[in-house]
Formats: C-alpha cells, structure tokens, sequence
C-alpha cells in the first residue's frame, strides 16, 4: 500500500513540476502616498528597478489602498519616459465592483489592485516616471501607495 502511495505522490508532484510555468519576473519600484493624503497638485516620481540600462516589456500600475477609501475607482496620469521622448497615459485603475466589494487583496483593511497598461514601454535606467491622481477632489485620502511594475519581454 506504500508503495502505490509513494507512485501517486511521485506522479502528482512530476505532473505539477511539468505544468506550472515559472513565474515572470518583474521589477518595481513603489512610492509611499503620506496619511495626510495626496494632493491634487503633487507627483510622484517612482523609478522602476530594470534588469538592464534599458528595457523593453510592459507595465502595470499597483494601487494599495485602505477600506475608507470611497471611490470605485481611481484616475491616474502617468507620464513615462521613453528613450526620446515622454508618454503620458490616463489611466482609469478600478477598485471596487458595481456593489462596492474590493477587487484587490490584502490583509486587514489594506487592499492593493494591479492593472497591466496597454502597450509596450521601452524604459531607460535613471529615469523616474511621474505619477498623479486626476480624481476631481483636492486631497485623496485613504491611498497609501503606487507602484509600477515593469515586466521584460
């Protein structure tokens, strides 16, 4: 009976070894929003770690935010810069559904969403993209962080 045990286990874990892809790898790089909240007016500037001087692959945007937080979504620019130029994208990063349950996870009340940018960016290392919230209020509350993520093709 052990030994039909051991050739199941055996089996299971050579067919989950065969079928899991490894993970992707990914650089980010994250900037803190103050408790205070985050001023329409203010940008942050968030540099993403890259594998290289310069890289090209996509890019996704991660918001973690509290449970006070009281939109279903939230408008980000992000100005990216290129090799010779600098691309801005608005950015419309949803949060909750239509009945106000999360989308993202977390741990107690702190919740992070990831959404991948359309298109393919071509990073320099040293060159901080600059992001604000676009959302029609003075100061955003209950944001505590943004972070690129940069994945290599």
């Amino acid at each position: 009976m052990t030994r039909i045990m051991a050739a199941i286990a055996a089996a299971t874990a050579l067919t989950l070894a065969v079928s899991c892809d490894p993970p992707e790898p990914s650089y980010a790089g994250f900037a803190d929003i103050p408790a205070a909240g985050w001023p329409y007016a203010d940008t942050l500037d968030i540099e993403p770690v890259l594998p290289d001087s310069v890289a090209v692959g996509r890019l996704a945007v991660a918001v973690r935010h509290t449970n006070g937080y009281d939109y279903r979504n939230l408008w980000l620019e992000i100005a990216t810069p290129m090799l010779d130029s600098v691309v801005a994208d608005t950015v419309n990063v949803e949060l909750a559904d239509d009945y106000g349950r999360w989308y993202g996870r977390g741990v107690g009340v702190s919740y992070m969403t990831i959404d991948t940018l359309p298109g393919s960016y071509c990073l320099t290392r040293g060159r901080s993209a600059r992001v604000r919230h676009v959302m029609r209020v003075d100061t955003l509350d209950a944001v505590e962080q943004i972070g690129l993520i940069f994945i290599p093709d």
